[in-house]
């Protein structure tokens, strides 16, 4: 009798269990489809208002980048003082970091608090992240042709340039998942900055357009030293030949020139291929006896390259003003300094005739917020960042355009571009690194964006870097080190796992291009119904032992 009364208890304690399993199941199912349908938070997709609302009062945060260029501080500065002139109830709240990098973890982490800014200097690598929690970042498609808040709409209280005076080839980068999600605030390519002294001392001519093959040969010949173990080319004890700052660029130029896979804009991972490979072997080669090295190897390129310790540095165009005997942001003491004339070039090309050049610099992005008349203030200061004033002015602090036809084309910026060398504001290499961006416009690219496009950016320079690491500490690199490099790098970055979040496994099923939310809701309910059948199943076989 005493057991059958406690198999009786013992059902009842698992059907209660079971009961409130299944009400817990079933709410975290309602959960993942309220998710599904609003984004994250609940947050609605954003429209723009009829009419901005003057009467209140607005706080816009700003967040920024700066590194020590007080000039640039002193602009972002005079934008929001003339800005808030013209908009007095809109206070906007400057921010400056660093390194974008600390922009983009300290916006994952506000996610999860709702305290995101309201106005972000990013890459669009970045906002592809920023977009997996749901409506978190506005798409401008409708601003941009608003007539009345839009780009340049009538209801602008200052000179904005519209929509289709933004240069296409900039405003490429910022569109992906179908809409435009950012503006492009500067931009940059990469240049090669080359001591033409120490070129032509070693019998060599510059050609109208570099080669990898030429600046490889000449990386050799700057090698060679005397009897007392200094480099012949320049008489010192320390030489490194060809030094590039960005190695991600590095591969992903190299892999375009060649017309090799990289990636799809659907998130297909392509960068472990032959040729990948086949360049890999061919920077380990140069990296052996130190003709090669890196940024984070060896530190910047413009510290050996001002102390006629390189003869190639390749780095951004938004860092002119580091680069050359007359820098006027050197980093190494005067007495380091060496005398030699510098040329501004493209990179290195597999294909002179066919130049290929990648796009880069910061954009522009606004964070929705439950109060459409907050973005919408928000969206007003974000075009403020375009007008020329503000434009031309920071391009003058580095080796940036203008990412406006209106300003590239405007009287003041075609002065400042031809007063070229004539003092420290006009610092030539600067300005020839602005004009070998403006000629090539055409010839250069954008990668595709994606959730995940940031890591696989990061894998493509860390396979450089990981290489010639690995030649300088004397290992083999052949083709069994190249499949573990592969299969580490594809680990580390969580590259298999992008293709899968994007539906681009192979041998999927049809459940796997579904949105994750919408997985998250059907395994729900099949653990809800398989809950059900338990359920029933222990009431029949506690009545068919009684």
């Amino acid at each position: 009798m005493k057991r059958d009364r406690k198999k009786g208890l013992l059902r009842k304690q698992c059907r209660r269990r079971i009961n409130r399993l299944y009400m817990g199941v079933l709410m975290l199912c309602g959960a993942g489809f309220l998710t599904g349908c609003h984004g994250s938070k609940g947050m609605q997709r954003f429209t723009v208002p009829e009419e901005f609302d003057l009467s209140r009062e607005y706080e816009v945060t700003f967040w920024a980048k700066n590194d020590t260029n007080k000039n640039q501080t002193a602009i972002y500065e005079k934008a929001i003082e003339d800005f808030e002139n013209l908009y007095p109830n809109i206070t906007v709240n400057l921010r400056l970091y660093t390194d974008y990098g600390k922009i983009y973890n300290d916006v994952i982490t506000n996610i999860a608090t709702n305290t995101t800014p309201n106005v972000c200097i990013t890459y669009p690598d970045h906002i592809a992240t920023y977009l997996t929690g749901g409506n978190l970042v506005v798409p401008l498609d409708e601003l941009f042709v608003d007539g009345r808040y839009g780009a340049g709409g009538s209801e602008v209280r200052f000179d904005a340039p519209r929509a289709e005076e933004i240069i296409p080839q900039f405003l490429e980068e910022c569109s992906f998942g179908g809409h435009y999600y950012a503006m492009p605030y500067m931009r940059s390519t990469e240049a090669c900055y080359v001591n033409k002294t120490y070129v032509e001392a070693m019998g060599y001519t510059l050609p109208e357009t570099l080669t990898w093959d030429f600046v490889w040969e000449v990386s050799e010949a700057a090698m060679a030293m005397d009897d007392e173990e200094n480099y012949l080319v320049n008489g010192q004890n320390v030489m490194l030949p060809f030094i590039y700052k960005s190695t991600d660029n590095m591969m992903i130029q190299m892999l375009r020139q060649k017309g090799a896979g990289y990636s799809t804009a659907d998130g297909e991972i392509q960068i472990f291929n032959d040729t990948t490979k086949e360049l890999l072997y061919t920077i380990a080669d140069h990296a052996k006896n130190g003709a090669f090295s890196t940024f984070k190897i060896s530190s910047y390129p413009a510290n050996f390259f001002n102390a006629g310790q390189c003869i190639f540095a390749v780095d951004s165009t938004a860092g002119a003003t580091w680069m050359g005997t007359d820098a006027p942001l050197s980093d190494i003491s005067e007495d380091k300094i060496v005398e030699f004339e510098t040329m501004v070039m493209p990179i290195p090309q597999f294909d002179p005739a066919h130049p290929q050049m990648i796009s880069q610099g910061p954009s522009v992005c606004i964070f929705n917020k439950e109060d459409p008349q907050e973005v919408l203030a928000s969206w007003l200061f974000a075009q403020y960042l375009l007008t020329n004033e503000v434009q031309i002015a920071y391009s003058g602090t580095e080796g940036y355009v203008p990412v406006t036809s209106k300003a590239q084309e405007s009287e003041e910026y075609r002065a400042y571009l031809k007063a070229c060398g004539e003092d420290e504001a006009h610092y030539e290499v600067k300005i020839k690194a602005a004009d070998l961006l403006l000629t090539h416009m055409e010839d250069t690219f954008v990668t595709p964006v994606f959730n995940g496009s940031a890591s696989l950016r990061d894998a493509a320079g860390q396979m450089i870097e990981t290489t010639v690491k690995s030649v300088r500490r004397k290992q083999t690199v052949d083709g069994a080190y190249m499949e573990k490099l592969y299969a580490d790098m594809s680990s580390l970055y969580r590259l298999d796992q992008i293709e899968r979040q994007n539906g681009m496994s192979s041998g999927r099923d049809d459940l796997g291009k579904l949105p994750r939310t919408a997985v998250i809701l059907i395994v729900s309910l099949a653990g809800v119904w398989g809950l059900i059948l338990l359920y029933v199943a222990a009431g029949f076989l506690g009545k068919k032992k009684r």
